[in-house]
């Protein structure tokens, strides 16, 4: 296994590039506190091991890990949940409105693509559902979690119904999912949405958080003027006409 590829965003917070397959710069995140680790999404499948790696080139240990953040049900996202939910005592905490996709109690809608996200991905008849994983804690907008200075979580549907940030105080960090992404150096849109209206209007909870540091699951983070860059945010994958 090559060596883990981390980007340190703050002191407490880095970000693990997964190997794509398909995907465009796919990413998790590891926030380090002194009693534990909180990830938040854990990449496909097959990504248990690199994130162990990546937690021992951090100095921790796989053992170490308190909690996983699922942003949304995505199999890119949730792959390698179940697996690191049996490391140590971690609880696993996703949107209430993803929840029953995330077990697998139900299967998750379809996004509903445009003819250029068309171009890019090819329509299914399946959802992308990673191995089902229980569901410890189901959460909601303003709902608070106790690691990062008390990090709250920002609902930000359309995505998936269920889609949540995070936003964590002692980072002035915003944690997308994949409601936003970065794209040839672009702040954009996140693609292949359920509700492609619902994603727009989320855009603006997530810029008045004020975050100084932005993390997408997809694509470079933005270090500085976070908040702006997303007001901001294109559209290049637009319906045409």
């Amino acid at each position: 296994m090559s060596s883990p590829d981390l980007q340190q965003l703050t002191p407490s917070l880095h970000r693990l590039r997964i190997p794509t397959g398909p995907a465009h710069l796919l990413n998790c995140y590891i926030w380090l506190d002194s009693d534990g680790v909180t990830l938040i999404d854990t990449g496909w499948p097959d990504s248990a091991e690199l994130i162990a790696a990546a937690l021992a080139a951090l100095g921790r240990d796989r053992t170490d890990v308190r909690r996983i953040v699922l942003t949304h049900f995505h199999e890119d996202h949730t792959g390698s949940a179940a697996e690191i939910a049996t490391w140590a005592s971690v609880e696993v905490i996703a949107g209430a409105g993803d929840s029953r996709y995330v077990t697998g109690a139900r299967r998750g809608p379809l996004p509903v693509l445009t003819d250029p996200e068309k171009a890019i991905h090819a329509e299914s008849d399946e959802p992308s559902h990673g191995p089902p994983c229980r569901v410890d804690r189901e959460v909601r907008d303003g709902d608070i979690l106790d690691f990062a200075g008390g990090a709250r979580v920002v609902a930000a549907p359309g995505h998936t119904p269920g889609s949540i940030a995070l936003f964590l105080p002692d980072a002035a960090a915003l944690l997308t999912g994949d409601a936003v992404a970065e794209f040839d150096g672009q702040v954009i849109l996140g693609v292949f949405n359920t509700d492609r209206a619902e994603a727009s209007r989320s855009l603006a909870a997530l810029a008045a958080t004020g975050a100084r540091i932005a993390g997408f699951g997809h694509g470079e983070a933005v270090l500085v003027n976070a908040s702006e860059r997303i007001a901001a945010a294109t559209d290049p994958f637009a319906p045409a006409g």
